[in-house]
């Protein structure tokens, strides 16, 4: 199964963690936070309470669509039926482990050491924990604090080793404090931590639901130089499917984040194209029978050959026309995103709207956007893009704002219709995780701009248009050569969405 290990919490009982504190209401609010997976750790309880425990726990994540993993306890793992197990350096063999768990099951891996860690990609694990990083209190039996620099030394080791691939959290005495600057120092230069395990940051916090979405941010946030680096060493295809006004503007977009354009209506050409491994840009800014017809025969091919669609209903609301041609596309296939201004999420997701040309107006609240690409992400099983002065990004899940860009991005024609084309180079170079891509995507346009607007040169948007693709080549540059100092700029936050539907 595909695991998200962005935010990994560990449990703890005891009193000094959790206090007077409900164990399953802590949970509940961490998963609401945007906690990714759950390990229940207690080794000291008798059978029968950590299975009954571990019944209410597995319920519980089930219901958010997240693994619960069981710490050493194989036999309770094997009752209750949950997702798998993490085990330690003196716990449970891997091998014995697998089979009582079967060949399905999700099988952690405490390492210390590269040669742990290579170890037991050897010998089957599914994912590594990696530590412990800094002394912590929860956990007293450590044989040694390696820091990040030793997290980065046994990243580089399993990159060296051919376990690039292998995913790889670190833990110990990590909190909303330390975790950019633990996530920044771990990174090997080919090979990155792919989340944050955790125990007392959320367990012991006052607000574990706020602890939860404030690691989220920080997490996904560190990802963004990894998104833009998998476009420039891959400069994946760009199909974009969009109108006349915009192509010139949106292949040399394309070209400047690190992807390949081309710019082609028709879509006899689609299958070829999507065989090429790439992404398709469906932008309505024109809108015709023969249009449509192409659109849906594109769209077609690219899910056949399971490559990423952005859909960007652009004036969907504007006309009668637009409105079915949306259902119509809706109703052809699927799309791993959609972008739009809010008139045109809201009209994507059933509410009628009146639009005056590609304008939005914005008179729901940032909460009620929230709502609004959430539920639109869950409807339409999909990655949700609403932008404006505060972008909105969901997966029906996790909720994230960005607050980059600039007030000139709005006076120039073509620049919603460029960041579809940013957002699909970035989700066809990055395909696991297409919310983390169209957050990248976003804070790289938003931040291009910004910088652009800043140039002493730039005296509005005719200057500023040079600047911005300048900036954007700039910004995919420094990364690829290892400077990431830009995203210190970044404004990433996760959302909390109220349960109201």
């Amino acid at each position: 199964m595909a695991v998200d290990y962005s935010v990994y919490l560990v449990t703890d009982s005891t009193p000094a963690i959790l206090g007077d504190k409900d164990l399953i209401s802590v949970v509940e609010a961490s998963l609401r936070g945007g906690v990714t997976v759950v390990q229940y750790r207690d080794k000291h309880s008798a059978k029968e309470d950590v299975v009954a425990v571990a019944k209410k726990l597995h319920q519980l994540t089930q219901s958010y669509g997240v693994p619960l993993l069981i710490n050493d306890r194989v036999d309770v793992a094997v009752e209750i039926g949950c997702e798998g197990v993490h085990i330690g350096q003196d716990d449970t063999e891997i091998q014995q482990a697998r089979k009582l768990l079967g060949p399905n099951k999700i099988i952690g891996v405490t390492a210390s050491s590269k040669e742990e860690a290579i170890s037991a990609c050897q010998a089957g694990a599914d994912y590594l924990g990696l530590g412990t990083v800094y002394s912590t209190a929860t956990k007293k039996d450590t044989k040694s604090i390696i820091g990040p620099s030793g997290v980065a030394d046994i990243l580089a080791a399993l990159d060296a080793a051919g376990h690039s691939s292998m995913p790889a959290v670190c833990i110990g005495g990590v909190n909303a404090s330390n975790a950019s600057a633990v996530l920044a120092g771990s990174a090997s230069p080919h090979k990155a931590l792919d989340g944050l395990a955790v125990v007392s940051a959320i367990i012991a916090a006052a607000d574990p639901a706020a602890a939860s979405r404030d690691l989220l941010g920080k997490v996904i946030t560190a990802k963004i130089p990894d998104v833009v680096a998998a476009v420039g060493r891959k400069t994946p295809l760009s199909h974009n499917m969009t109108n006349l006004v915009v192509q010139n503007f949106a292949a040399n977009v394309a070209l400047c984040v690190g992807a390949s354009p081309i710019m082609s209506n028709y879509a006899e050409e689609a299958a070829d194209l999507a065989r090429l491994g790439g992404a398709l840009v469906l932008n309505m800014g024109t809108v015709t029978p023969d249009g449509l017809n192409n659109y849906a025969q594109a769209l077609k091919a690219y899910n056949q050959a399971r490559r990423p669609v952005v859909l960007d209903p652009v004036g969907a609301g504007a006309t009668s026309v637009r409105r079915e041609a949306v259902q119509t596309l809706l109703a052809s296939g699927t799309f791993a995103v959609i972008k739009g201004n809010q008139s045109e999420i809201q009209t994507v997701h059933g509410a009628s709207v009146t639009q005056r040309g590609v304008d939005s107006s914005s008179s729901l609240t940032v909460p009620q956007r929230a709502r609004l690409v959430r539920s639109l992400a869950r409807q339409r099983r999909c990655v949700v893009l609403l932008t404006g002065p505060t972008d909105l990004i969901s997966d029906g899940r996790r909720t994230l704002r960005v607050d980059n860009g600039h007030g000139y991005l709005g006076m120039v024609t073509g620049t919603g219709c460029t960041l579809g084309t940013t957002v699909s180079a970035m989700a066809a170079a990055y395909e696991q995780d297409a919310l983390v891509a169209t957050v990248a995507g976003t804070v790289m346009f938003g931040l291009a701009a910004e910088m652009a607007a800043q140039r002493d040169h730039v005296r509005g948007p005719g200057s500023f248009v040079p600047a911005f693709l300048d900036e954007l080549f700039g910004i995919r540059k420094a990364t690829m050569e290892g400077d990431s100092t830009w995203l210190a700029l970044a404004k990433v936050a996760a959302v909390d969405v109220a349960d109201d539907e």
